[in-house]
């Protein structure tokens, strides 16, 4: 069985037991009615994925692979914050007026600072010491910009990656202030899963471990009974993640770079409503 679906149950039952309500607290998140969106929330989660065993993603519903590679690409890769070159509209509802999402995401990781060495951004940098000086223990990427976050449509929530070398392994720690669990939790896991392999095979060396720090990892009030139905199913097998042992440079790698053979997830269809 996939093992990305057994931390899903096993954290959305933490979560529905032992979890926090904000029902007595103002919170910002509201519904498409206007209703406020309440959460019930555990602090602190940290799930480990081993992705030489195995590729995170879940089968208790379909993750949307092409969708959100399609999205990490837009943010590593294009170091976009236009919404026009992402391909899909998941960030329709936080675009401003000239079709960008602000200094968030994307904007930051193309920002270009001084180094010793040069002149790098935070993408380039992490490339290149990975190639020359993988014993640093300094490759660390962090889009949560004090100076740039009033000009953001949304803080960025899955905000810094520490990568670090052992051996010929790479392994790499996502650092997330807020997750909800229904809508973004395998789609953050399969994202950053992805660009550790990228990273990795671009640079000579094997994908290792995927550790997901999560400070506020909560479900939705209106999205709890679709949890309670998801984790009574069984969990399928994992399937296996295939990259395109050609591509050499990270910025040559596309959505088609990438594929799940064996994926067999069970549908879902229910109509979820996202809260903005």
């Amino acid at each position: 069985m996939s093992y990305a679906d057994e931390v899903f149950i096993d954290v959305c039952k933490n979560i529905l037991a032992n979890g926090v309500w904000d029902t007595g607290l103002h919170v910002r998140p509201h519904w498409e009615d206007g209703s406020p969106a309440h959460t019930v929330k555990l602090f602190g989660v940290v799930n480990r994925y081993d992705l030489q065993k195995e590729f995170p993603v879940m089968t208790l519903r379909r993750t949307a692979f092409k969708s959100c590679t399609g999205e990490l690409l837009w943010i590593w890769q294009k170091k976009s914050n236009d919404i026009q070159q992402l391909g899909s509209h998941i960030w329709d509802a936080w675009a401003d007026e000239n079709g960008t999402i602000g200094k968030a995401y994307g904007y930051q990781l193309g920002v270009k600072h001084r180094y010793p060495d040069g002149s790098f951004d935070q993408v380039d940098r992490v490339l290149k010491d990975l190639r020359e000086d993988p014993a640093s223990r300094r490759m660390v990427t962090n889009l949560f910009n004090h100076h740039d976050l009033h000009e953001m449509a949304l803080y960025p929530c899955a905000y810094s990656m520490t990568f670090n070398v052992s051996g010929k392994t790479l392994n790499a720690i996502l650092n997330q202030r807020s997750q909800d669990m229904l809508t973004a939790s395998n789609w953050n896991v399969c994202q950053y899963a992805v660009l550790v392999h990228m990273m990795a095979q671009v640079s000579g060396l094997e994908a290792g471990e995927l550790v997901h720090v999560i400070a506020d990892c909560h479900i939705y009030d209106r999205h709890v009974p679709a949890v309670e139905r998801l984790i009574q199913r069984e969990p399928r097998p994992a399937p296996r993640l295939v990259i395109d042992p050609d591509v050499k440079n990270f910025y040559d790698f596309t959505v088609d770079s990438f594929r799940l053979e064996g994926y067999d997830p069970y549908p879902f269809d229910e109509r979820i409503e996202v809260a903005v």
